[in-house]
């Protein structure tokens, strides 16, 4: 599976750079970018494997970046454990089946969200109210997404948004969930014989170009204010939303 040229090296060190740099500035990303840019000249399941360590090592340095960080898993512990059950069913389902359609149920799940203003504002305060059984239920969704087609952040994202969580306390949360999820994805992919010493050859150097992006891009993300973050989030949702459909049409 990873008997792959220079050239296919080359490439896919630039890629986990890029979505490093991305993942720095925004605080999330890294897997949202790399695996359809991976999955252009490569199964979706490789490209899954090969961002997987990579992202592991992003998620517990934006975690530890933000400072305070043990106050963020505090209070958001519950949201990472559902996402990592719901990250072992996703990875179980990539394992044995096509994760196209999966991609779509996404996609109508952000444009609903979107959506919601223009349909009077369906009330969402149950999440704020019901803070252990709201984190349940994105915690589990967003896990399965995750585990599936590598895609999580979008489900934590409308949680956070509506939590009116700040800045930093969003970006450690997003990575909580994320290092549990791929906790979870080593265990499934390990006990099913996809992960071996080829794979890590495959990631050593783009992991590190990736660390060393996510850094260039935290100084990007010091200059953006709460308000343009939260603003560039909602547009991601947007963006993600239409990717996932163009991703489902060409198959």
């Amino acid at each position: 599976m990873f008997d792959l040229s220079l050239v296919d090296l080359v490439l896919i060190s630039s890629i986990l750079a890029l979505a490093g740099f991305i993942h720095g500035v925004f605080g999330l990303g890294f897997p949202m970018i790399a695996t359809p840019l991976l999955s252009l000249f490569m199964d979706v399941q490789s490209a899954v494997l090969i961002t997987l360590f990579p992202t592991i090592a992003v998620n517990l340095l934006s975690i530890y970046q933000g400072g305070d960080w043990r106050s963020s898993i505090g209070r958001f512990w519950p949201l990472a454990l559902f996402a990592a059950v719901g990250g072992l069913l996703g990875a179980n389902l990539l394992v044995v089946s096509d994760p196209a359609p999966f991609r779509l149920v996404l996609a109508a799940i952000i444009l609903l969200y979107l959506g919601l203003p223009w349909m009077g504002r369906i009330n969402m305060g149950w999440i704020e109210r019901h803070r252990f059984l709201s984190m349940l239920l994105f915690g589990l969704i967003a896990g399965v997404f995750g585990g599936s087609v590598n895609v999580m952040v979008p489900v934590l994202m409308i949680f956070t948004l509506e939590l009116g969580l700040a800045r930093t306390v969003m970006i450690q949360t997003f990575n909580l969930c994320f290092l549990s999820g791929k906790a979870t994805q080593v265990g499934v992919f390990y006990g099913a014989g996809l992960i071996d010493v080829g794979l890590v050859t495959v990631v050593i150097p783009g992991m590190v170009l990736a660390v060393v992006a996510l850094l260039l891009g935290r100084a990007v993300c010091d200059r953006i204010n709460s308000d343009q973050y939260q603003g560039i989030l909602r547009k991601l949702l947007l963006l993600m939303a239409s990717l996932l459909v163009a991703q489902f049409v060409m198959g």
